[in-house]
């Protein structure tokens, strides 16, 4: 007689839960799903890794039951489905903890002493208590893997700081610099004071970056210097004004802008060649001064009523509402090309000499010509500072207007900048009564004349999505994979894909896609996988190491030079490997951790999750896994 199906008196899924998974183990079913299947078609599944340094969480348990639906789906299908677990270990959410911890910031690190008279903490103990934390719940992962009944390779999982995963790193990263999609470039880059790093596309698009805030905005005044270029502005005014003739007579470009902050930095003004000006004579609303500025036709409306367009100047009192204009003089664009005007707001910081010192030859503060310049909001001219905006930077770059960098990577004002200096461009320290530094600009503007309108502007800025801080646009010196080589082929193949749903594919995934731009790999971080690039001082030989052998071999060739008779008499690229020996001990299996003075920048741990061993160790499973890779 066949054996009865076990009755159970009443509902108790703990308790069968529990049978379940001790009847999974007892008959060992997760490996022989494997093994049995060998030979099958492969379904490899690539899995971003949980970060062991935080607890698991309900949504954990939702993302990855539906990972295993997909995966129990494809081995019931027949096809071998092998799924290794992983940890990242990387990242800022493990460096931004042990700051915490330790009660230090990113400044401290590699340093006897902070600015402060605290101890500092070197790079190795750093990075020595990042391994120390990163792991410290890894049994509570396992514990709810194993019993929300999660099939993956707990006894041999890939941890992004051990070498073997490094070094599948530095063999992708080799590969694609044989092939010229590795390269460096000064960029300007979104950028978190809060956490010390630049951003990646990726990170500025995660859930809840964007955020509606009120800024200051100031409409500032640039003063035209007259000369022969710009006397047509001046002789409209003289032949027009019907008011004040004995003053003397002076003209201003208006630029609008959300970010008072880079005014100090400011080194030009562009105007779009095509779009219509005009001339306008009126009046300052906060010093009441008779004023002539520039700005766009289409925008006039939005500063100034049409209803006192053309009222007798001379009826106008100091604080009327009502603000007489008149147009002395229309004008494309183009008609305003190299005109000079005064510097802003002049410190020891940016004086000509000191823009020229780091642009030999740099012509600053004229008006230029660009092709991103709109009517939608503003003036119609932009104020240009080359260091803090991309458009800015290209078309500085083109103009030769220079670069100037007057805050550094904590957010704050670099001494020189006059009643600026060493104020935080934002509230990056949680600072006890901080004073908005973009407020006190514009009161100064206002105060000079140089302010034609101030206020509040809601609109979204982007923040970190770790530090929940405002970022920054900034020029960093940062290492790039030229994705956009390859775009029309991802786009190509992105239309391939049957996405679930659709919308994404054609949606956020593919704007994506469309819009790509080169993808900035490189972190200003301590704690990360290091890029295995050296260069020469003077830039002219660069080598890029493809594994921790061909590193060995550069090493002894770098030791037998710098013994030979030639030392000395040449300066290469192993050179520098044999200086950099001692920073690069950990990757030579003596488990330290990588200088800050051998490279900074470092890949971030999601850089992609080769499961199955780095080039020739594992090859034949990384080239059939990589050939049919599913990704979910």
């Amino acid at each position: 007689m066949s054996a009865a199906y076990k009755t159970y008196g009443q509902l108790n899924l703990p308790a069968i839960s529990e049978e379940i998974l001790q009847q999974w183990e007892n008959t060992n079913a997760f490996k022989k799903s494997i093994y049995l299947r060998e030979g099958n078609e492969s379904f490899v599944f690539y899995e971003g890794p949980p970060s062991a340094n935080g607890m698991p969480g309900i949504h954990h348990v939702i993302s990855r039951t539906l990972k295993d639906l997909v995966c129990r789906y494809k081995t019931m299908k027949g096809f071998q489905v092998k799924r290794k677990g992983g940890w990242d270990t990387h990242g800022l959410p493990i460096e931004l903890g042990v700051e915490k911890m330790l009660g230090i910031t990113k400044e401290d690190i590699g340093k006897k002493t902070t600015a402060d008279g605290r101890p500092g903490i070197s790079v190795e103990d750093y990075n020595t208590k990042c391994r120390e934390v990163v792991m410290q719940y890894k049994d509570k992962w396992d514990d709810i893997t194993k019993k929300m009944g999660y099939w993956v390779d707990l006894e041999k999982p890939y941890v992004t700081f051990k070498n073997d995963y490094i070094e599948t790193l530095w063999w992708c990263l080799s590969e694609l610099y044989k092939k010229g999609y590795l390269y460096e470039s000064v960029s300007i880059q979104p950028y978190s004071p809060a956490a010390g790093t630049g951003l990646s596309s990726h990170e500025l698009n995660q859930p809840g970056t964007y955020k509606d805030v009120k800024d200051t905005s100031a409409v500032a005044m640039f003063k035209a210097i007259k000369n022969e270029k710009s006397s047509f502005l001046f002789n409209a005014i003289i032949k027009n004004s019907t008011f004040n003739k004995e003053k003397e007579v002076e003209v201003f470009f208006t630029a609008w802008t959300t970010t008072p902050w880079t005014l100090p930095s400011n080194l030009g003004l562009t105007v779009g060649p095509n779009i219509d000006y005009a001339l306008i004579q009126t009046f300052n609303p906060y010093t009441y001064d008779l004023i002539n500025i520039v700005i766009a036709e289409a925008l006039i409306s939005k500063y100034l009523n049409k209803e006192t367009e053309n009222k007798e100047p001379s009826d106008y009192k100091a604080g009327d509402k009502a603000i007489p204009w008149k147009r002395m003089a229309q004008l494309k664009g183009k008609d305003l090309e190299g005109i000079q005007y005064e510097q802003l707001l002049p410190s020891e910081a940016n004086t000509l000499e000191k823009i020229q010192e780091i642009t030999p030859g740099a012509e600053p503060f004229r008006v230029i010509l660009g092709d991103f310049v709109t009517t939608e909001d503003g003036t119609g001219i932009v104020h240009t500072s080359p260091a803090f905006g991309a458009d800015d930077y290209k078309v500085g770059q083109k103009n030769n207007l220079g670069i100037l960098t007057l805050v550094d990577k904590q957010g704050k004002f670099i001494e020189g900048v006059g009643e600026f200096s060493g104020r935080y461009v934002k509230d990056y320290k949680n600072e006890e009564g901080y004073t908005d530094v973009n407020i006190d600009i514009s009161v100064k503007l206002k105060k000079e004349n140089r302010a034609f309108k101030v206020e509040k502007y809601e609109h979204t800025d982007p923040h970190c999505w770790r530090t929940d801080k405002p970022i920054i646009y900034y020029p960093l010196d940062a290492w790039f994979i030229k994705t956009t080589a390859v775009k029309d082929r991802m786009v190509e193949l992105n239309k391939t894909i049957n996405w679930k749903p659709a919308s994404t594919g054609t949606g956020r995934f593919g704007n994506w896609l469309e819009n790509m731009v080169d993808w900035n790999l490189s972190r200003s971080r301590f704690w990360g996988t290091p890029l295995p690039i050296w260069k020469t001082e003077d830039g002219e030989e660069e080598i890029c190491i493809g594994n921790i052998e061909e590193l060995k071999q550069k090493i002894s060739d770098a030791n037998n030079f710098y013994l030979s008779e030639e030392r000395g008499k040449k300066y290469d690229a192993q050179r520098e490997i044999f200086l950099a020996e001692k920073a690069m001990d950990f990757l030579l299996e003596k488990n330290k951790d990588v200088e800050h003075a051998v490279y900074r920048p470092d890949i971030d741990g999601n850089f992609i999750h080769f499961l199955w061993g780095k080039e020739g160790e594992s090859h034949n499973d990384f080239k059939k896994g990589y050939g049919i890779a599913k990704i979910i």
